[in-house]
């Protein structure tokens, strides 16, 4: 038998997209390895949003060069958004590389292979399925038990956001039906999962094939989340990533309010809070559009939270700018914080604009942000000692044999201490009542309160409501 080891780069959708390659893999009878000397087929499945993803790979690649001229027969894959965007690129300068994949040929991956294995030159297949979207599907693994899974709703961006590479790396926006999403929800939680997250870009934006987004028809997102809690009440909770604010519908914050099944935190990426910033980003909202969205969020259940991604040293951002960064992440109330200092990212447009600010205000401003960013943490943490929450426990502790870890409904890290006698991997997927009793920098450690429970068809509120007032970001010219 054939073995596989995949290096995953970036983000929950390279995540996804690894574990959607172990599938094809396995069912073409290879199995996984830990061992790199004992891997037949190494898959390096990148990410190119972030700075020197070019330099991260072929620095991951090179480390197996002797291993790669010990073992003739040894395939090396890159696939992922590096892959997508250099394409053949890659295969002429990185003389190690055997198949580059792009994310939407990943079923193409083991005739790929077999063509190198037949003697077949080094090959690069990107190609996007915009006239005919496929989505791979997320199958419970047999080996293992699993917790959580991830289902693609939509995938591809259309929002053009001048710094990013994503519209290029994924394409131009495809949707799934609602058919098919609720179908694979199922199918997941009859096998024992507990959690999914809903995947796309732009996640909230979703919408039915054939009903597309209109000034006077908005996102279907929150009708999509409703459909899920209704029609599979097994599932223990629903999250969902990446949405954009300008997607946070009245629906879709009035689903937080009355759907149990989701959490009780939303990661809304914000990027900056100057409005200048944000307009030369081409976001298409304002602050007061975000703060506005932020409050309806936090207003929608009691403890609701908000995290964040942010960008430092955009293009012409000045301190005054970078200070209403700062101010934003503090009227917004951000638990979390995910911040990057700006790089140029090939194909972009934020390329015209130059790279005006230096590499020490960059890391000066960063070291600024997370400062703030960690205080507001910390106070969060801390207010939650004492308190009762419910965690979702996903595993055996690392580095503790009598805790669980898992998290809680507003997604904080808990770390589970387990009475003796109590068997652990009974309790693993289980949804626990636990009580605070200690706060560490990133994550909360906590006792064990009562059973687990069940998700019931009480936990499904009525259908929801379709009235037109209240919140809706304004969708603002290009």
């Amino acid at each position: 038998m054939r073995r596989y080891l995949i290096h995953t780069f970036g983000c929950q959708m390279n995540v996804h997209d690894s574990l959607r390659i172990e599938e094809v893999l396995s069912a073409s009878g290879y199995a996984a390895t830990e061992a790199p000397e004992t891997a037949d087929l190494i898959v390096f499945n990148t990410c190119s949003i972030r700075e020197k993803a070019d330099h991260k790979l072929r620095s991951a690649v090179g480390t197996f060069r002797e291993l790669k001229e010990q073992k003739r027969d040894l395939v090396m894959v890159v696939a992922g958004c590096m892959a997508q965007q250099r394409g053949q690129a890659l295969l002429d300068e990185v003389d190690l590389v055997d198949v580059v994949i792009g994310p939407d040929n990943i079923a193409e991956l083991p005739a790929l292979i077999g063509h190198v294995r037949g003697g077949g030159p080094p090959i690069a297949r990107t190609e996007f399925d915009l006239d005919a979207p496929s989505f791979l599907q997320a199958h419970a693994s047999r080996q293992r038990r699993e917790v959580s899974s991830y289902v693609t709703v939509m995938k591809g961006c259309d929002e053009r956001c001048t710094f990013c590479i994503v519209p290029y790396t994924r394409g131009s926006e495809r949707y799934r039906t609602s058919d098919e999403i609720v179908a694979e929800v199922r199918r997941l939680c009859e096998a024992g999962v507990r959690e999914v997250t809903l995947l796309g870009q732009t996640v909230n934006s979703w919408h039915e094939p054939h009903e597309p987004i209109t000034r006077d028809r908005p996102s279907r997102f929150a009708w999509l989340l409703e459909r899920i809690a209704r029609e599979v009440p097994e599932l223990g909770r629903l999250r969902y990533t990446s949405p954009h604010p300008r997607h946070v519908t009245p629906e879709l914050v009035a689903a937080h309010a009355q759907l149990a099944v989701l959490p009780a935190h939303v990661h809304l990426p914000v990027q900056s809070g100057s409005d200048r910033v944000l307009r030369m980003m081409l976001r298409r909202y304002r602050r007061a559009d975000f703060l506005e969205a932020a409050a309806a969020l936090h207003a929608a259940r009691p403890g609701f939270t908000l995290s964040t991604d942010i960008i430092v040293g955009f293009p012409g951002e000045t301190e005054e700018d970078f200070q209403a960064t700062l101010s934003l992440v503090r009227e917004a109330g951000f638990v979390s914080v995910f911040a990057f200092k700006y790089s140029p990212r090939p194909h972009t447009p934020a390329l015209r604009l130059g790279d005006t600010v230096s590499e020490e205000i960059k890391t000066e401003r960063l070291a600024r942000l997370f400062e703030v960013a960690d205080a507001q943490q910390a106070a969060h943490l801390q207010s939650l000692l004492g308190r009762s929450l419910e965690v979702l426990l996903e595993g055996r502790s690392k580095t503790d044999a009598q805790r669980m870890t898992g998290r809680s409904e507003r997604h904080e890290i808990v770390h589970v201490s387990i009475p003796p006698g109590v068997a652990k991997q009974e309790l693993q997927g289980e949804l626990v009542r636990v009580r605070c009793v200690e706060a560490n920098k990133r994550s909360l450690v906590a006792e064990l309160l009562e059973p687990p429970r069940a998700p019931s068809a009480a936990r499904i509120p009525n259908p929801l409501p379709t009235a037109k007032s209240g919140l809706r970001l304004p969708l603002l010219p290009s």
